[in-house]
């Protein structure tokens, strides 16, 4: 787990004291940026990248976190010796603006839309206070956004474990803080989001009632016994959870029942995106895969959007091809070592349009996101 701080970080720069008590304020309305520079250019938006609040982290650490995250558990000693090294320079962009803003302007980025990072899900605490922490964390979202709102906007975060719960969340989120969008993990204590016993039919409904976009991003595999070596719990298990939980979103039939819900998986898709016949193929042929949709899975998954994180131009090429420029946003995946830090120059290699680069870059995020045009 990349956790930045102990209990008993002293670093005045982090202000633990302060920003705790700030996290238990609430945030006032944010001010949307514009989607286009005073010259009247589209500006370039980021759509998957994350934030780590260390106040949180501190509130948290007595409870050890490290033993409900997959990607902790399922890791060699290699794996875990990598991630704490590679906090020595990355815990300053995870948890602070100043390095942000310096790589964002490297990158041609010029709006984040930050959300949490995945260990601060939280979903295997006890209900009330997974509320509690998922509203610190919005709230230290939200002050990144508010006070520098022409660089930054928000996105939530719910506690998934109790549905009335997160729909309280998802609703402060959208009617007090003002975000458009909400990032979930791709499952819940490894569980399906589609669980009955979860019961979130009633939080996608809401979802969709208020136009929330669902920023679906993974956290390894929760059976990863065989991905322990090699990173392979983030390498392959990330884009195996996101490819499980859209499988059931379709087949479980959310997708039918909310058609105007909007999900963004992250990793350009996960492996569901581009090995998308093979659900089709066996809705055909298949009485058990016909349960309750009743259109082939490819229609639903068209509905879906997909951010730019492929780490290939001819795999982006082929994403925007299949599903459309207007379904595929830009993304980094920023601060991690996972990301792509160049990605206007792999969209640039992708062979697109003008027109479909600038709805990559930022159009698509800015109205997903009802970015002020």
């Amino acid at each position: 787990m990349f956790f930045t701080c102990t209990p008993g970080c002293t670093d005045p720069a982090h202000r633990h004291g302060p920003a705790r008590a700030a996290a238990a304020r609430p945030a006032a309305r944010l001010t949307r940026p514009l989607a286009r520079t005073r010259k009247g250019a589209a500006k370039v938006v980021d759509l998957h990248c994350h934030y780590l609040n260390p106040a949180v982290n501190q509130k948290t650490a007595h409870l050890n976190p490290g033993q409900y995250d997959p990607t902790t558990v399922f890791a060699d000693a290699i794996t875990r010796e990598t991630n704490v090294k590679q906090m020595a320079t990355r815990a300053p962009k995870l948890t602070g603006v100043v390095e942000r803003l310096k790589d964002m302007d490297k990158m041609g980025i010029d709006i984040q839309a930050v959300c949490a990072a995945p260990y601060h899900f939280f979903y295997w605490t006890e209900p009330a206070f997974g509320a509690e922490l998922a509203r610190d964390v919005n709230h230290g979202i939200a002050k990144i956004a508010a006070d520098m709102p022409d660089r930054f906007v928000g996105m939530g975060s719910v506690p998934l474990q109790n549905a009335e719960l997160a729909i309280r969340e998802l609703e402060y989120c959208a009617k007090t803080l003002g975000f458009r969008g909400i990032e979930i993990c791709t499952s819940v204590n490894g569980r399906n989001l589609t669980d009955p016993e979860l019961g979130l039919d009633r939080f996608f409904a809401r979802a969709e009632e208020l136009g929330v976009l669902i920023f679906m991003h993974p956290l390894g595999w929760t059976q990863a016994d065989r991905l322990t070596h090699h990173y392979f719990n983030n390498v392959i298990g990330n884009p195996l959870d996101s490819t499980v939980a859209v499988g059931h979103l379709i087949f479980d039939g959310v997708l039918a029942r909310y058609p105007k819900l909007r999900f963004l998986v992250a990793h350009g898709g996960a492996y569901v995106a581009h090995y998308w016949a093979r659900m089709d193929h066996a809705w055909r042929a298949r009485p058990d895969c016909r349960t309750v949709i009743k259109r082939k899975p490819s229609s639903y998954l068209e509905k879906f959007y997909f951010d730019t994180i492929t780490h290939d131009p001819l795999m982006l090429k082929r994403l925007v091809e299949r599903f459309g420029a207007d379904h595929v946003v830009l993304g980094t995946d920023y601060p991690y070592d996972m990301g792509d830090y160049d990605p206007r120059g792999t969209i640039a290699k992708a062979g697109l349009t003008r027109a479909e680069r600038a709805q990559v870059e930022g159009g698509n995020a800015a109205r997903l996101l009802k970015i002020r045009f």
